[in-house]
């Protein structure tokens, strides 16, 4: 790894970053954490902004941060909370497109170093629409840089006016190979036992139940599979409004479905899968599904949408989004051809390796705090 520096200059105090973080996603939250942790690592104090319900799920104190509790953008009293903990930084990164305006907002009239991170893209309706972007070209002209986790990321902010917008593809935090041999075999008839997956193949999928997901262009394509023999399960693990919706599908066609709601062994589900299915309607930047699908070498399903072919190269079968027959074919060629499926997880181990470390993905993101923060020598 390349050293970057992380300490000032002539033995002055390390640098003090604050990470501003509003909630966000999974991918964001565990992207933060990691961040934290690499960053701590190398010297640098960092102070991680984001509401309790984020220290509980992703322990940034863990990692040697300090977490000042902050409330999320609808409570009033967030941003002044914002601009206490930024008093004295010297460099803010905030995560997500709401953290991002709030925290321009607090910062308003400092010259501290601003870092913006767009991890996905927000989407919205109507007039909703109009005032996103507006928050949008707010953000980017406020930060010094901006980071895109995606090429459609970059673009987007450099069409909204950011003087500086870099391509930064953030890493999967945790392993990065597939488990042993022997702890797969182990683990994986244990948890396909549960599931009542022990003859038949097993289809996974993990996602918030929100429209978007596409988790009812699957349930549809699950009718499909009744024919085949043995009948694949299909089990998705996630919660959200859609719940009572796709339940009600499965149970009044009666599919071979099951919903088991949120799991903390998602990944070991994902390991024990057959298949691996991504159905989702709109931009998927980065997901951490399709990651953890590649890294387990589960053949993945996905919809060509947003940055999902910039992830997966040619190691998933893609489909149009919102299509139940083709997201159908997909997996019954899949099942049915052995050395297709062998082929995908060959490409996808490839691929993998070609997706930053969590290692590089900390180097890269210091070395833009250095840019930012160092003395620039004089013309």
């Amino acid at each position: 790894m390349t050293p970057v520096s992380s300490h000032a200059p002539h033995g002055q105090s390390p640098l003090r970053t604050v990470q501003v973080l509003g909630g966000g996603n999974a991918a964001s939250g565990a992207h933060v954490r990691s961040l934290a942790a690499g960053l701590v690592a190398r010297g640098v104090r960092v102070t991680v902004c984001a509401p309790e319900d984020a220290e509980r799920a992703y322990g940034f104190t863990g990692v040697g941060a300090e977490h000042v509790p902050v409330p999320r953008s609808s409570d009033p009293g967030s941003v002044a909370a914002l601009r206490a903990a930024c008093s004295g930084a010297g460099l803010v990164h905030a995560h997500g497109l709401h953290a991002s305006f709030r925290t321009s907002l607090a910062l308003g009239g400092r010259s501290t170093p601003f870092v913006v991170t767009w991890h996905d893209r927000a989407y919205a309706e109507g007039p909703r629409a109009h005032f996103l972007r507006v928050l949008e070209r707010r953000v980017v002209r406020a930060a010094g840089v901006v980071l895109g986790t995606t090429s459609a990321l970059v673009d987007r902010a450099r069409r909204s006016g950011a003087r500086d917008a870099r391509l930064a593809a953030v890493s999967l935090p945790g392993p990065r190979s597939a488990p042993a041999s022997e702890e797969a075999e182990r683990r994986t008839p244990k948890v396909r036992a549960e599931l009542g997956a022990v003859e038949r193949p097993l289809i996974i999928a993990v996602g918030s139940l929100e429209r978007h997901r596409g988790l009812d262009v699957l349930v549809d394509a699950a009718h499909a599979w009744q024919r085949l023999d043995p009948v694949p399960l299909v089990v998705i693990a996630g919660e959200g409004p859609l719940h009572g919706e796709l339940r009600r599908a499965v149970e009044a066609r009666d599919l071979p479905v099951r919903l088991v709601g949120r799991r903390e062994d998602a990944s070991d589900l994902v390991a024990a899968a057959d298949v691996a299915v991504l159905p989702s309607r709109r931009e998927e930047a980065r997901s951490t599904f399709a990651q953890e699908a590649l890294h387990a070498r589960v053949p993945l399903v996905a919809t060509r949408v947003g940055s999902v072919p910039e992830l997966v190269g040619d190691a998933a079968e893609l489909v149009p989004q919102g299509n139940a027959r083709a997201l159908a074919d997909a997996v019954t060629r899949l099942l049915a051809d052995q050395e297709h499926r062998e082929s995908l997880v060959r490409r996808g181990v490839r691929q993998a390796a070609t997706w930053p470390t969590e290692d590089q993905t900390v180097a890269q993101v210091l070395s833009v705090y250095d840019e930012l923060t160092q003395p620039r020598p004089l013309a």
